[in-house]
């Protein structure tokens, strides 16, 4: 027996070899680099000298970076928040389709699978002052009587939808993301067609919105920002859905049958059976939601001179520009510095949350 246990030991070791080689290559010797280098000078041309903490209190110094550290913090709350219980509500609607169930995850997932430059480039577009999201919200405030139109005919046809499938099948939702694609085809084909005959008043507002090359600030975050986080939550938000997904489908559906032989709603059933038993998937999503978003780079860098920097400068952005600026000598030091804060904010955020948010196992 001594033997085996040894013989399993070895094995053991040998599978997190790779792991332990990759570890100590790209992240223990990384991190001893830049901590090396956030007290020196160092700007890849000449020798590092030693300048103690003055990097340090440089970056405490700099309205930029606290703007930087304001913006990233208040991006990963939206961000996080939003993300995770769109993804939760997106995943239970999803995973109560009858029909056509494979159909509408495809539908639902279709953003996660263009690049994240692709999908910032067409944001560009879509974010213009005369861009299509203007256009919307102009659309919106013109023909806000039919929109009122749309709505009841849409509620109309997907109640009648469920009510008719009610009397053939158990279990119908409400909100069955099959009846409602047929609901909005009935709905929308209703709207156009008493647009033609004008029924209702147009108004003739005409407007522009700068979503992105601005200044403002809505609440706690630049207007951009909030352009960047609407943009990021589309995109990541298919992915956490499919997590969710995959736990909906292991929890045991003789709970749901019990609960409802006790008389519990929909509502009861999805707060006392659905979300305890989604918390650990709940945990990892939000987890990675709160690393994902602490360390925005590329929609923000692929945005460019389209926004001011105040405006959509986040610390993983801040670390890139002090690291490689334009025309001008690299401050590695500071960058290290940034980073090793940086670092340091999402393993206290993600402890905390841990600690005070959700739990990372069932009671």
């Amino acid at each position: 027996m001594p033997q085996v246990r040894k013989s399993e030991e070895i094995s053991g070791w040998l599978f997190m070899l790779p792991f332990a080689i990759s570890m100590m290559l790209f992240f223990v010797y990384a991190i001893v680099r830049t901590a090396y280098f956030s007290v020196t000078d160092f700007d890849l041309f000449q020798a590092p000298t030693f300048v103690g903490l003055s990097n340090y209190l440089t970056l405490l110094s700099d309205p930029l970076f606290l703007t930087a550290l304001g913006n990233t913090i208040g991006f990963s709350l939206v961000v996080t928040t939003a993300q995770t219980i769109l993804a939760l509500l997106l995943s239970v609607l999803v995973n109560q389709a009858v029909r056509g169930k494979g159909f509408v995850r495809t539908v639902f997932y279709l953003p996660c699978i263009m690049s994240s430059a692709a999908m910032t480039l067409i944001f560009l577009w879509l974010f213009q002052r005369d861009g299509l999201i203007t256009g919307f919200v102009q659309f919106l405030v013109n023909y806000r009587l039919y929109v009122l139109l749309f709505l009841a005919c849409l509620a109309f046809a997907q109640g009648a939808l469920v009510l008719n499938a009610s009397r053939k099948y158990d279990g119908i939702s409400n909100v069955d993301p099959f009846f409602l694609l047929i609901a909005l085809t009935v709905a929308i084909g209703a709207t156009i067609l008493s647009a033609f005959w004008q029924p209702l008043p147009i108004y003739e507002e005409t407007f522009l919105i700068s979503w992105l090359n601005t200044q403002q600030r809505f609440l706690f975050m630049p207007t951009t920002l909030w352009s960047v986080a609407m943009m990021n939550i589309f995109t990541t938000m298919p992915t956490l859905m499919l997590l969710f997904l995959a736990g909906l489908q292991s929890i045991p559906h003789a709970l749901y049958e019990a609960a409802e032989i006790d008389g519990a709603n929909a509502f009861q059933r999805f707060r006392y059976i659905t979300v305890p038993a989604l918390r650990p998937v709940t945990f990892a999503v939000v987890t990675m939601g709160i690393i994902g978003t602490l360390q925005m780079f590329d929609q923000v860098a692929i945005l460019g001179d389209a926004a001011p920097l105040s405006s959509r400068i986040t610390l993983a952005y801040y670390i890139f520009e002090n690291a490689f600026p334009a025309g001008a000598s690299s401050r590695i030091g500071v960058a290290s510095a940034a980073a090793l804060i940086l670092g340091a904010l999402t393993i206290a955020v993600v402890y905390v949350q841990k600690i005070i948010g959700v739990k990372e196992r069932l009671d």
